[in-house]
């Protein structure tokens, strides 16, 4: 199941004020040299792919989080988005694509090996030959957890329905690769707080190509940046593409 974060109706209202466009959203728009078949798997509330449409991509968004997808399906251009309730397996069996796209750090919700296998095992079964999956993961090694403390991660917003929005983060628990935290957030000045629990898998360069190569996935590329500069140990985020 989606952590609260995409589920609440509240909190899915503020996702794109908190998360707006952004070198990875730019990244993402310039993979595709041609129009072609696109599935957005953890589309969220649609701007990647209401994006990628409006470039001519034959897109298909698929989120198991609801209050999500109801954002996704009012959005300007959304309209021209094959939206899907659902995880991969809600994708018709037989449907091919030539690019999946897995953004927004969603590849970390898969906590446990298994997961990551049975979703990348599938995604490869959707590619037409020469298809290419992409996705990003933040690298262990930049320890971007240590500074969720409500001090550093504390962020206030103007939200044009909802006001004063006041939002941040507090590590719970780091062990064994996975980092369970909390998101606190304040809406319109209220005294109630939303508490959302969350954990996040953080898999290294060698976990990450090795799951792919388990998968089936034969060539497999890692960039450490959105302007494509190639991957090292300093690097902020893992950007793998497989084919």
């Amino acid at each position: 199941m989606p952590d609260e974060i995409y589920t609440d109706c509240s909190l899915a209202t503020l996702y794109d004020s908190l998360n707006p466009a952004g070198p990875d959203t730019d990244f993402y728009c310039r993979l595709p040299q041609q129009p072609c078949r696109i599935l957005d798997l953890g589309c969220g509330t649609g701007l990647l792919a209401a994006m990628l449409a409006a470039r001519g991509h034959q897109v298909t968004g698929v989120d198991p989080a609801v209050a999500m997808l109801d954002i996704a399906r009012q959005r300007p251009g959304g309209e021209k988005v094959r939206w899907i309730d659902g995880d991969i397996l809600a994708v018709g069996t037989a449907e091919r694509f030539d690019l999946v796209l897995m953004t927004g750090h969603v590849f970390q919700v898969f906590l446990d090996e298994d997961q990551v296998l049975a979703v990348f095992s599938s995604v490869r079964r959707h590619l037409e030959d020469g298809g290419s999956l992409v996705f990003e993961s933040r690298n262990p090694l930049a320890r971007a957890w240590e500074r969720w403390t409500p001090e550093q991660s504390f962020r206030s917003i103007e939200h044009p329905a909802m006001g004063t929005v006041e939002t941040w983060h507090e590590v719970v628990d780091v062990r064994a690769g996975q980092v369970s935290f909390r998101t606190y957030t304040r809406i319109g000045g209220q005294n109630k707080l939303i508490i959302s629990p969350s954990t996040l898998a953080f898999r290294d360069q060698t976990e990450i190509e090795r799951l792919l190569h388990e998968a089936g996935f034969a060539d497999v590329s890692l960039l450490g940046g959105w302007d494509g500069r190639p991957f090292s140990a300093g690097s902020s985020e893992i950007i793998a593409i497989a084919r």
